[in-house]
């Protein structure tokens, strides 16, 4: 009887990793992706991701002095955000949108829900949406070493290559990267290698963005789209939105069941989208609308506390 036992409320589970070595480790996957935007949509691309970046760190630090709280850039979920946002938007923007951008995205949409861990909604995917409300020929104008053109999700959604005009990129193209999009979407190589790394870091779960991806493909199969479906994976910002956004902690599920619902649900959103909608892409659109379903989602797929008995009419 010497030994005491503490009894503590759970969990009792430790883990090393805190807020700020995990977005240290998504800023580190998301290299790659920036590198190929970087040198496939020219050097302009740096000057937007550290525009965007300083956008949200500073409104983040200015907000939290203003109101009295303790100043948290230094987590990095600030400069995560700010990068994604930047990542989200073409190179020839110009900064002073980018600027309304991350100030939209970190104080009204982050800090007015609470902060870190109370908003409802993808920031950066939010402060997209706002950005292209407002100013959507600046957020659509794409260009590939300097010359515009339109994106491949553009040239089928506006049925140019049938009509004879414009020609879909190859597959190798847009697997590398060499296409017209946003800094960030290009290269589906470097994505996949920086997701890759966080589901091998078990930052992430492999869930989202597999079931996300395979919808979307499964779908435009279904539906008839004529790139088929290894270009819908490959164009776009699907697998940015599926490796580095869907999988956000605080807007995503926390069951295996949610994710995988979750995921279906974004991928068949952002397929009618593409098919059925007005804009050729809808990736940024499903994950800001199934954010909004994660509370139902996990009330749902929560599983029973051990004991828990039953409430049948009210008794």
């Amino acid at each position: 009887m010497n030994r005491l036992l503490i009894v503590a409320s759970s969990p009792h589970i430790r883990s090393e990793l805190d807020t700020q070595k995990i977005m240290a480790w998504v800023i580190a996957a998301l290299v790659p992706a920036g590198v190929a935007g970087t040198y496939f949509l020219g050097i302009r691309s740096l000057l937007v991701m550290a525009v965007s970046i300083a956008s949200c760190v500073i409104a983040e630090a200015v907000w939290q002095k203003c109101t009295k709280q303790k100043v948290t850039v230094s987590d990095l979920s600030a400069a995560v955000t700010g990068l994604l946002l930047a990542y989200n938007v073409p190179p020839t923007i110009p900064l002073w949108m980018v600027v309304c951008g991350g100030v939209f995205a970190m104080i009204i949409v982050k800090h007015f829900f609470g902060g870190l861990g109370q908003n409802i909604v993808n920031p950066a995917l939010a402060g997209r949406a706002m950005m292209l409300i407002c100013w959507p020929v600046a957020m659509t104008t794409w260009t590939v070493q300097g010359i515009s053109g339109p994106t491949p999700l553009g040239i089928l959604k506006e049925g140019l290559e049938a009509a004879g005009g414009v020609p879909l990129p190859s597959l190798a193209n847009a697997f590398i990267g060499n296409i017209g999009g946003c800094i960030g979407e290009t290269s589906a190589l470097a994505i996949i290698v920086g997701g890759a790394v966080l589901i091998f870091k078990d930052i992430i779960s492999w869930r989202i963005p597999a079931i996300y991806i395979l919808t979307v493909a499964v779908l435009s199969a279904v539906f008839g789209r004529a790139g088929g479906p290894l270009m819908e994976i490959l164009a776009g910002g699907l697998m940015l939105g599926a490796f580095f956004m869907a999988t956000d902690y605080t807007t995503s599920p926390l069951t295996p069941k949610g994710q995988m619902i979750f995921a279906f649900g974004c991928g068949l959103i952002a397929s009618l989208i593409r098919a059925f909608g007005g804009y050729p892409e809808g990736v940024s659109y499903s994950i800001l609308i199934m954010n909004i379903t994660v509370p139902i989602i996990d009330r749902l797929t929560m599983p029973r506390i051990l004991g828990e008995v039953k409430n049948h009419g009210g008794k």
